[in-house]
């Protein structure tokens, strides 16, 4: 059994990015350690529950089923504080995205950051999703360059992006615009070389599911893995899982 940890905002996190992975990782038997800034219990962006337009671009019912799971888990309900995390008592980092106005909270934080920058010093499984890779690019190593940096990495996609903004504005002013910086461009930006990002197969609706990743895409460089959105959830849970097993059984053999 491995604990992997999950950084959260007190609220507006991604309904579809959170409580995914999460049903994977509680179905694989493993344990999955919340923690917010100040051990408050978190609450996703409520848009994604009821539509963010006319009832659409939320999340889709299955995610949904797993956030209302996810709602009544002891370990959603007390979360961990930020300062109380000790990376070498977990096994694993997920960097969930969300891009609406409360997701500044965990992306611009110091001690999330911190908190990242710790994980990227072993060699424990990291999975970041959409602005979860955000949350990465951010985080700095001790010679001052990004933690991604020599990893190749997709996000959230420029397009993607755009298109959401484009869509909605006239309703929800920058509710998809978290930062004037576009996600892919800030991200790019602490690579080492514009070649590490990969962008995917050009996507605006249709998303991989439980059982069909046919739509899914995900970047892998070795125990680092990525995804760009919400549609690629189910995908980038499954690979986390697959990288756990040894991992944990070398924790335990570590503290036996």
């Amino acid at each position: 059994m491995a604990k992997v940890l999950f950084p959260l905002p007190d609220h507006d996190f991604d309904v579809t990015e959170v409580a995914v992975p999460w049903k994977l990782l509680r179905e694989a038997g493993h344990d999955v350690v919340f923690a917010t800034e100040a051990a408050a219990t978190p609450a996703c962006d409520p848009l994604l529950l009821t539509g963010v337009v006319f009832g659409k671009l939320g999340a889709r019912a299955d995610a949904i089923e797993c956030y209302r799971e996810m709602e009544q888990a002891p370990e959603f309900v007390k979360p961990v504080a930020w300062k109380d995390v000790r990376v070498d008592a977990l096994d694993a980092l997920f960097l969930a995205g969300g891009h609406a106005p409360g997701m500044r909270q965990y992306l611009g934080s110091a001690e999330v950051h911190e908190i990242i920058h710790q994980f990227f010093a072993t060699e424990k499984p990291i999975a970041a999703i959409c602005h979860g890779v955000l949350a990465a690019a951010r985080s700095k190593r001790n010679d001052g360059k990004s933690v991604l940096y020599g990893l190749r990495t997709t996000c959230l996609p420029k397009y993607m992006e755009r298109a959401a903004y484009f869509s909605t504005f006239w309703r929800r002013g920058k509710y998809y615009r978290t930062y004037p910086k576009y996600v892919e461009d800030e991200v790019c930006e602490a690579l080492a070389q514009l070649g590490d990002f990969e962008r995917g197969p050009r996507e605006l609706s249709k998303r991989g599911t439980r059982d069909d990743d046919t739509y899914a895409f995900v970047v892998e460089d070795g125990r680092y893995v990525s995804a760009r959105w919400p549609g690629d959830a189910w995908l980038i849970g499954k690979k986390l899982i697959a990288r756990l097993p040894a991992v944990a059984a070398s924790s335990r053999a570590l503290h036996a």
